[in-house]
């Protein structure tokens, strides 16, 4: 008998810890809850076969007040803010380089564009794109538009 409660307390307490490890630190439904909802199920299903019906409906209202209230308790506490990510990365791709560009500029395709791909102005190559032209590779080309990051470019007539 103090082997069926021994058996039924650890199957319980393993499977709603997997079971709210699962909510606060493993994304979306993995194996952890999984096996946390399957272990604390077996826990029940023994305390209901190994000590009664009504021991088992006991067991089952307790393991459902605790689920609720260490899950209430997980996101109210401030105690996994430790294990919580606290750095933003803010930068953007080309911040700490960035292009002296204008509109105007003259370059050279170095790959084919279809619509997008990589043109050289002076002596450094961007990643260009154009209106939805195909352009061949070095073909002679000049900007039409700059919007941050984004270099759009049309084919130059004068080569």
């Amino acid at each position: 008998m103090l082997l069926d409660w021994i058996t039924v307390v650890l199957l319980i307490g393993i499977g709603l810890l997997l079971i709210i490890v699962e909510l606060i630190f493993v994304p979306g439904t993995t194996i952890v809850g999984i096996l946390g909802f399957v272990l604390t199920c077996i826990g029940i299903w023994i305390g209901y076969a190994a000590l009664g019906t009504t021991t088992g409906h006991v067991i089952l209202a307790a393991t459902v007040l605790i689920g609720a209230l260490a899950f209430v308790y997980s996101f109210r506490s401030d105690s996994w803010t430790r294990f919580a990510l606290k750095n933003q990365h803010r930068s953007r791709v080309n911040d700490e380089n960035p292009h002296t560009l204008a509109i105007g500029d003259v370059g050279r395709t170095i790959s084919a564009l279809r619509p997008q791909g990589t043109a050289v102005f002076g002596d450094r190559h961007h990643e260009v794109q154009t209106k939805g032209e195909f352009l061949p590779p070095n073909t002679s080309i000049h900007i039409i538009k700059l919007n941050q990051n984004k270099i759009t470019v049309e084919e130059s007539k004068l080569t």
